[in-house]
């Protein structure tokens, strides 16, 4: 799924009333429509709904679900801002047909503003601003705004947060802006929805399809995208009746120090769930008997320092490579983790501790093979790029990153944002919080190498590596919970990810 601009959201609506022969206050009628079904699924006739109400066509929808509302017997109180004396006509149109209807309960503000009492039984409806905006607000607006947010009533906001823009809010003013508790996006989320510091902004969104013109989203030009599980599915390669180990790949992964040794199991065991021929394991030689026991379909190599990764290995036998996790951060790792890079000639994951050592010596960043992914969490990445003040500006950066050095980044999170080299931005809608726990990540760091060794091409291990990993933890979650979830229960929970999404695979 594309995410579009809000520039571009407004020409796929022109488009959509020029190609379609709609008038633009018939599509706004259907968006209030929806709007108003989704209002009343959530809260029946004892709440008071006040709606809030702008000059433009984010207000004429306002208006328009207050028509609704009220001819559905709910209690509706109507505020219109009209500073200006300049009404869109659309929102005009709905102001005569709220009048029209016998509503009564309205009040149009053009210079004092004389607040209602808003209590913890009322519904607020934010039609203030929409997507046009593009400053902050400020003056009378803004103190709107924190008069809303002050109370304690429900906050129903129409396609956007009043005060938000929806892709860079670098230069906003927070406190100006609407905080939501439910969002009703119109068509398509916006790419700031998905930023972690709005989360308490947009509150839970829910995408209205009001009938936006498909063809004018086929042909838009994007570079982000949310990742669709039919995408996923139509990724995934089918095996063989005839094939043997071999046509799956061999693995390396260099992972575990001393105390560290249950990182390497973790990335050992994702990686054999991920269907992966064969792997091996090189790691010091502490974690030998460890790794023989628990997880016995690998091989291990040890290294030659009893504690610490200290060795370059030989990749001749080898379709992937996996290196970081558990490694730790002595100075001769590190120098390790550089040379081992360097002499790296087929398709790598770089995680954690590999990370680490990149950042502790960035003039040596030329040593990662182009086309390679690395794994980072947010603050990971930002060793590398410097000290970030939002989710946009890291990603603008991140992109920056991909570019200069030709490979993946793989920036874990909700909503995990896969990069690529040309500055795609691939948005992951599986997972949750319970996944926030110590050893995710090595799950992670195995199952994209053991994608690699398979063949799979470097975007497509990312796309369907993260969704899988996403998706297993969605099960590990449902089946006990996100607080209990450890890593293992992602792994435990890797065999029926896949099988969902083969079986999906093989149904259509």
């Amino acid at each position: 799924m594309k995410i579009l601009s809000c520039a571009q959201q407004k020409e796929a609506d022109a488009y959509t009333i020029e190609h379609d022969s709609i008038l633009s206050i018939n599509l706004m009628e259907k968006a209030a429509s929806m709007i108003t079904d989704a209002i009343c699924r959530r809260w029946n006739k004892s709440h008071r709904i006040v709606v809030f109400a702008g000059p433009g066509n984010n207000g004429g929808d306002a208006v328009a679900v207050a028509r609704m509302l009220h001819l559905k017997n709910y209690q509706v109180q109507v505020i219109l801002f009209n500073i200006k004396g300049n009404l869109s006509d659309d929102c005009l149109t709905n102001i005569k047909r709220l009048q029209e209807c016998g509503f009564t309960n309205y009040t149009e503000v053009s210079t004092q503003f004389d607040p209602p009492k808003l209590t913890a039984d009322d519904i607020v409806i934010d039609g203030l601003f929409g997507t046009g905006l593009n400053n902050p607000l400020s003056g009378g607006f803004a103190a709107v705004v924190q008069y809303i947010n002050a109370s304690a009533a429900k906050v129903v906001s129409i396609d956007i947060p009043s005060g938000m823009m929806g892709e860079d809010n670098t230069r906003n003013i927070r406190q100006n802006i609407i905080k939501a508790d439910l969002t009703l996006t119109i068509n398509l989320p916006k790419l700031s929805f998905l930023f972690a510091e709005n989360e308490d902004l947009v509150g839970e969104i829910e995408v209205l399809d009001i009938g936006i013109s498909k063809e004018f989203e086929k042909e838009a030009e994007s570079k982000n995208f949310i990742t669709e599980e039919n995408e996923i599915t139509g990724i995934i390669k089918p095996r063989k009746k005839f094939s043997h180990k071999g046509n799956y790949g061999h693995s390396l992964i260099i992972a575990g120090s001393y105390g560290m040794g249950g990182a390497a199991v973790l990335a050992a065991k994702s990686c054999i769930r991920s269907g992966v021929g064969l792997l091996t394991l090189h790691t010091p030689v502490c974690n030998h008997n460890l790794l023989q026991t628990c997880v016995p379909e690998a091989m291990t190599q040890d290294d030659m320092d009893d504690r610490y990764f200290a060795e370059v290995t030989d990749l001749d036998n080898y379709q992937a490579l996996g290196i970081g996790p558990g490694l730790g951060q002595e100075e001769f790792t590190a120098q390790a983790i550089i040379n081992q890079l360097r002499e790296c000639y087929i398709p790598a994951v770089i995680d954690a501790d590999a990370i680490n050592a990149l950042s502790t010596y960035r003039n040596q960043l030329n040593c990662v093979p182009k086309g390679s992914i690395i794994t980072p969490h947010v603050k990971e990445l930002e060793r590398l790029v410097g000290r970030c003040s939002n989710s946009y500006e890291r990603i603008q950066k991140a992109k920056d990153l991909a570019s200069y050095m030709q490979i993946y980044i793989v920036l874990k999170g909700a909503w995990t944002v896969i990069i690529t080299p040309d500055g795609e931005c691939h948005f992951n809608p599986t997972g949750n919080p319970g996944m926030a726990t110590g050893g995710s990540g090595d799950v992670l760091t195995g199952i994209l190498t053991s994608l690699l060794a398979q063949g799979y091409a470097t975007k497509d291990a990312c796309l369907l590596g993260v969704y899988l990993h996403g998706l297993a933890g969605d099960i590990a979650a449902e089946n006990i919970g996100e607080i209990s979830m450890n890593a293992s229960d992602i792994i435990t929970a890797l065999p029926e990810a896949w099988k969902q999404l083969t079986n999906k695979k093989q149904t259509k």
